[in-house]
This record gives C-alpha cells, sequence and structure tokens, in this order.
C-alpha cells in the first residue's frame, strides 16, 4: 500500500494560496480518478482506492500546516506503511516558480509541514512532489508570501503542472522513486 499526502491549510481563506499546492495537486488527482475525500479518524480527508493496481491512500491533513505529522504518522502506522511508500505533495520556495521536483528523503528546508511528518515519523526517508512557488519579487515574509493567494497568470502555471504531478505519483507507484525523478526532473 502506498499513501499520497497533499500539504496545505484547511479553511477556506487559505484556498488558492501558494502553501497550499500540495492540496491543489491532491484535489486534482483525486478528481482525475473520481475519488472523493472525506472525514477520517486522522483529522484529515481521506480516500482508498486501487490506482494502476496498487493500494493507494490519498490524505489531506485538515491540521494547520505546522501539525500535518501528526494524521500523516497516525495513519501510516494504522496501515503499517514504511516510510518509501509515502509520497509528500508540497510547495516550495527555493526552487523556481512552476518547477517540479522529486526527490527521496532530506532535511525540511524550512517547511514546517515536511519538519512535522519528520518528527512525526522519525524519519526523513519518505520521497516528495516538490512543486516550485519561488521567492517572492519584492521583499515581503516569506510566510506572508506562502499564504498569498496566486496570481491569475500563476495559477494558469500549476493547473498545467497538474497532469505532470499526476505522472509523477503514476510513475512512482508503477517503477518506483528513482523512475519517477529520472523522468519527472528532467522536465522544465
Amino acid at each position: 500500500m502506498f499513501m499520497i499526502v497533499g500539504l496545505g491549510n484547511p479553511g477556506q481563506q487559505y484556498t488558492g494560496t501558494r502553501h497550499n499546492a500540495g492540496f491543489m495537486m491532491l484535489d486534482y488527482f483525486a478528481a482525475e480518478h473520481n475519488l472523493v475525500l472525506s472525514d477520517s479518524k486522522w483529522k484529515a480527508l481521506a480516500a482508498k482506492a486501487i490506482i494502476w493496481n496498487a493500494s493507494v491512500l490519498l490524505l489531506k491533513p485538515e491540521t494547520f500546516m505546522n501539525l500535518s505529522g501528526t494524521p500523516v504518522a497516525q495513519a501510516a502506522h494504522y496501515y503499517k506503511l514504511p516510510p518509501e511508500n509515502i509520497l509528500v505533495l508540497h510547495d516550495d520556495l527555493d526552487i523556481e516558480f512552476g518547477r517540479l521536483k522529486i526527490v527521496s528523503g532530506g532535511g525540511d528546508a524550512g517547511h514546517k509541514g515536511i519538519r512535522s511528518i519528520i518528527e512525526q515519523l522519525g524519519t526523513k526517508n519518505f520521497s516528495r512532489i516538490k512543486i516550485g512557488i519561488g521567492r517572492p519579487s519584492t521583499p515581503i515574509l516569506p510566510e506572508k508570501y506562502v499564504l498569498g493567494k496566486f496570481e491569475p497568470d500563476e495559477k494558469e502555471v500549476i493547473a498545467g503542472k497538474m497532469p505532470v504531478v499526476s505522472d509523477g505519483i503514476r510513475i512512482f507507484l508503477q517503477q518506483g522513486i528513482a523512475a519517477a525523478m529520472t523522468t519527472i526532473n528532467q522536465k522544465r
């Protein structure tokens, strides 16, 4: 079994913000497979299905970003998932806007959602699809920037990346993280 996690903040006021890029990608993936995420026992919206012959749990934490690790760890523990079978979709300030990067392991790079997952799982050995949101062009605190809404032209770019993220998930499920990294990380 695999778990695909989308990171973001719950609540209408955070819809369409840069920090919710992971939620947006997971919502797209769920819709693509006609799945509806619903309440679960882990303070998260969840859906379980067989996708591309793999048993998959989609998880969208309903906690704030800095507490994302709690529902992720609870679901992983419940299903006895090894960290290698977890793929987290999240925004990344340090990657140019619109670029995608798949990685296995690594630190949190200041991302509080990733930090929480590392702390709660007790390991860094899970995979991630980083969605580049870039740094602001004007002086603004990172916290304010990530909680800002995507501009209309940025929304178009992000929407164009959704099928690529979906393909990255497919490759991860069917061929593993190395193949997903090789294929997706080469795309610009």
